[in-house]
């Protein structure tokens, strides 16, 4: 069985930083894909940053150059370094794996960590 747990969000000041981590478990063959997503109260859910196996990312326009996504493939884990936050960045954040696995591929989620930006 796969689990992302993630970790790191938290209530900080606008231009303040967080890092959020996100570890991956379970009888993993393959991490394709791994990225963040974020849903904010009464909005839809959408794509901050993505980063797939290859090494190639994707940001969303909102937070290119303030947000970085790394990951440690031993670890398993991924990050999001967020710089610069603004409130507007408030959201519950949402780790995204594509993964291969001992039943084949599934795309998996965490259960979300708040991220609160205000003053």
């Amino acid at each position: 069985q796969v689990q992302l747990v993630e970790s790191g969000g938290g209530l900080v000041q606008p231009g303040g930083s967080l890092r959020l981590s996100c570890a991956a478990s379970g009888s993993i063959f393959r991490i394709n894909a791994m990225g963040w997503y974020r849903q904010a109260p009464g909005k839809q859910r959408e794509l901050v940053a993505a980063l797939k196996r290859g090494g190639s990312t994707n940001y969303a326009d909102s937070v290119k150059g303030r947000f970085t996504i790394s990951r440690d493939n031993a670890k398993k884990t991924a990050y999001l370094q967020m710089n610069g936050l603004k409130p507007e960045d408030t959201a519950v954040y949402y780790c995204n794996a594509d993964l291969n696995t001992l039943t084949g591929w599934g795309a998996y989620w965490g259960q979300g960590t708040q991220v609160t930006v205000s003053s």
